[in-house]
């Protein structure tokens, strides 16, 4: 199977790639990943890999060696342009996340937004972590004007989660924490036909983190070919979960 994973040039989450990246081409899958112009070689948010603040909240550490060994990896290098991609030759699509400044050329771009349109309505697997639910909550289905995920059951980045953590940092980083000035929950339930039944915030959690080997503290959702997660925190299991959709596709 071949899949389509976006991304902006710089700030994605390094978990929210690197771990289905990992899980994906262990599995014996081709990853493909495309920024805005052909060849790019882009990088994760920095922070996540050093700490973001007094050494802490970055990303863990296999996820960093995850990551070391991606940014090896030829694929890696070897990016795609959004604007030159013929979706029907991906069998899933992939839209991890990132709060960072640079991750807005990635959520704001009406030409991902477009391709991601055309992907959606194939039917096949899509799987959306974190801020990446923001790309199908503004992506429009081109036959009802409204939001691809208007009819479906979702998760994404909890708002109490991007509060904490843009209180507990805002006196040293400012709004590295708020990504635009609307909370993702609730630009994402904005684009439900009905939040109350199909918004699921998931077990309230800051810290704790599902592993590869432990799923007790991870949490996701899936409706038919779409599955989605909250945090970095839930990446093992939203990796293995998208990877048992990619069978559908052939």
């Amino acid at each position: 199977m071949r899949v389509l994973i976006p991304l902006p040039d710089r700030d994605f989450d390094v978990t929210e790639v690197a771990v289905p990246w990992r899980t994906l081409t262990d599995a014996g899958h081709e990853v493909v990943f495309a920024t805005e112009r052909a060849g790019t070689r882009p990088e994760a948010d920095p922070r996540l890999l050093t700490g973001v603040i007094l050494g802490r909240l970055g990303a863990a550490d296999e996820p960093r060696r995850f990551y070391e060994q991606l940014t090896r990896a030829p694929e890696f290098g070897a990016t795609v342009a959004w604007s030159g991609l013929d979706v029907a030759s991906f069998d899933g699509l992939l839209l991890p996340g990132g709060h960072a400044p640079g991750m807005r050329q990635y959520l704001g771009s009406c030409e991902l937004r477009g391709q991601v349109a055309r992907f959606w309505a194939l039917g096949r697997p899509v799987g959306a972590i974190c801020h990446g639910v923001l790309v199908l909550a503004r992506t429009r289905d081109p036959a009802t004007g409204r939001s691809v995920l208007a009819g479906r059951r979702t998760t994404c980045l909890p708002k109490y989660m991007e509060r904490t953590a843009y209180l507990t940092t805002a006196w040293r980083l400012g709004r590295y924490y708020r990504t635009y000035p609307a909370y993702v929950e609730d630009e994402v339930r904005a684009a439900l036909d009905d939040p109350a039944t199909q918004f699921a915030r998931g077990p309230r959690e800051l810290t704790r983190r599902g592993t590869a080997t432990d799923d007790t503290h991870a949490f996701t959702v899936r409706d038919g070919a779409y599955v989605s997660a909250r945090w970095p925190g839930d990446a093992y299991l939203f990796a293995r979960r998208f990877l048992e959709l990619l069978p559908s596709a052939a």
